[in-house]
């Protein structure tokens, strides 16, 4: 991606020219995307994000540092009459929110002083998509529920008229379930990734983490609790080696498909191979929740579960691999009356306190 030669903006000048304007806009433009390539971002990440800030200030009626809320709202607007995915919509919205970050804590001296102008944050409280979702909660279901599906999918499997399918897929569903795994982080498991010797409970090398803002996979050691331990011994010891004989190789994949490739090893299960697996489970098990219930949902059921038990948010969020804590507060979906819970012992502290016998 080629950028314009770029000089310093804080450097004393006028813009006495229509080229200049021109020229200012478009540095603003690549200090951006340096900022990006400074940060570690991807190339197509910030060619992307890039094109978005361009097609943005093509719609304004004046200039990038003249941008505001109300012709914000009529591009957003024009994105959804286009037909345009909501996805799409919200990391645009996302995108432009970022550029005017970077331009007010940055430039927003040099804009003034050189144009008049206070820029302004066109993304607002008020026409901020709310994210791919656009505000539908991925609320997990009870723990009942929960259980009620795995213990009838466990109690399935050994009648299960394929078996070695049908115990993977219960497999990964439970490390969805017991530590939070991404689909994408549990397809691209190898065996040698499992760590029976870190830790207290050993440790999976989740390899292939996903990264923030378009950088590259984000690894991690997640530990093996809520008995996650006790399931990954069970499927090394009784179910993968029945696969073939690779179960041996370090670097064969922990949950492969029942295809064997030309060198005699079992190749990847795929992600819509477990997803199909996970629906099937549900029409069967928990037919509430059909079509509801997809691996992402079993991360939040996982992040909700452990919050609920005492687990420390901190420590939720290391398990699932956020790189920022209000991503994980998301994630967290208490119990209905844990307000009401904690608004009663509030008041049962307080009221304890006031008592003759404490004073």
């Amino acid at each position: 991606m080629g950028l314009a030669l770029v000089r310093n903006l804080g450097a004393p000048g006028l813009l006495r020219s229509e080229q200049d304007t021109d020229d200012f806009e478009q540095e603003i433009v690549d200090q951006f995307a340096l900022a990006m390539a400074a940060s570690g971002l991807s190339d197509g990440h910030i060619a992307a994000s890039r094109s978005i800030i361009v097609e943005f200030a093509r719609s304004l009626t004046g200039r990038v540092w003249t941008a505001t809320t109300r012709e914000t709202d009529r591009y957003l607007i024009g994105l959804r009459r286009d037909g345009q995915a909501r996805t799409t919509i919200a990391n645009k919205a996302a995108c432009i929110a970022r550029f005017y970050d970077f331009v007010q804590v940055r430039y927003q001296g040099d804009i003034h002083r050189l144009t008049g102008y206070v820029v302004e944050q066109p993304i607002d409280e008020f026409n901020r998509p709310s994210g791919a979702g656009y505000g539908v909660a991925r609320v997990p279901p009870a723990d009942a529920e929960v259980d009620q599906l795995f213990s009838g999918w466990n109690a399935s499997v050994v009648a299960a008229r394929k078996y070695l399918p049908a115990a993977r897929d219960y497999f990964a569903a439970s490390l969805w379930r017991r530590l939070g795994l991404r689909i994408s982080e549990t397809v691209m498991l190898d065996i040698r990734d499992w760590r029976p010797d870190l830790g207290l409970h050993g440790k999976l090398h989740v390899r292939h983490g996903k990264g923030s803002r378009g950088r590259g996979p984000k690894p991690r050691l997640a530990p093996a609790i809520n008995s996650a331990d006790v399931l990954i011994d069970w499927w090394l010891a009784e179910v993968r080696p029945r696969y073939g004989d690779d179960w041996q190789d370090p670097e064969a994949p922990l949950l492969p498909s029942e295809r064997i490739s030309r060198t005699g090893r079992c190749n990847r299960a795929g992600a819509e191979s477990l997803r199909t697996g996970l629906a099937a489970a549900t029409v069967r098990h928990l037919p509430t929740w059909e079509h509801r219930l997809t691996p992402h949902v079993l991360r939040h059921y996982c992040a909700s579960s452990l919050y609920g038990r005492g687990v420390d948010l901190k420590a939720v969020q290391e398990l699932l691999g956020h790189e920022w804590l209000s991503t994980t507060t998301r994630y967290v979906h208490v119990r209905s009356d844990a307000i009401e819970r904690a608004w009663t012992d509030a008041n049962e502290r307080v009221a304890a306190r006031l008592t003759p016998e404490s004073r």
